[in-house]
């Protein structure tokens, strides 16, 4: 299957689901963070010097086929709904089965197979979540499980916070869903998964940012 093709497939599971350690690199321009800034700004600055208006803003799909095109690495298009804006974002790093994905603003998802772990830059950021559930939802099993969420405190200290879950078959073909209750909010997870791993998703960060989507552009 052609990336396009992929991609368009992708975005589509995308919508129904939302409907339900390269510094030095990125420093010189040539990791995958200073090659999305890079095509950026040299897009703006030929249209200045020739004095051509700014252009439209690319719509998600457009932003998503040039960042394929100009960035050979693992990429993943977020979509921060409290925020209401989409992210592309390159992966700046990785640690066993672990990776961060990171924008040119140094905000950051960390996220293991496709499940988010963490964010960082976003403010009120999610430190670390432990999802008992994980198994369940990469095997496409019914079941029942405790996600702990840990959150940075204004005073620089982790706060765990405990939720009762509960997964099982979502309305879509293929769409795994996690309810989740505990300190006084209720959230809900979607997966798709593909071979063990999360390739489609919106996925809870906390009570501050809402939810994230999250589409794997290339693995």
């Amino acid at each position: 299957m052609k990336p396009a093709r992929k991609m368009t497939l992708a975005a589509v599971a995308l919508a129904s689901l939302s409907a339900c350690g390269n510094g030095s690199e990125d420093e010189t321009g040539s990791g995958p963070l200073g090659v999305l800034a890079q095509t950026a700004q040299q897009a703006v600055a030929a249209r200045r010097a020739s004095g051509q208006p700014t252009a439209p803003e690319k719509s998600p799909d457009e932003r998503a086929a040039e960042a394929l095109r100009v960035n050979p690495g693992p990429l993943i298009l977020a979509g921060f709904e409290s925020l209401g804006k989409t992210q592309i974002m390159a992966m700046t790093g990785q640690n066993g089965g672990t990776r961060t994905y990171m924008t040119p603003a140094e905000e950051a998802l960390i996220l293991r197979g496709g499940m988010l772990v963490g964010t960082r830059g976003l403010g009120n950021d999610l430190s670390v979540a432990e999802p008992e559930t994980e198994a369940l939802i990469r095997s496409g099993a019914s079941g029942n499980g405790q996600r702990v969420m840990r959150y940075f405190s204004g005073d620089g200290l982790e706060r765990p916070l405990q939720f009762n879950c509960t997964v099982g078959a979502g309305g879509k073909p293929g769409v795994i869903v996690e309810s989740c209750r505990g300190h006084g909010a209720d959230f809900q997870n979607s997966y798709l998964v593909q071979g063990g791993q999360i390739v489609v998703s919106r996925q809870w960060i906390g009570p501050a940012l809402g939810y994230v989507t999250v589409q794997t552009l290339r693995p």
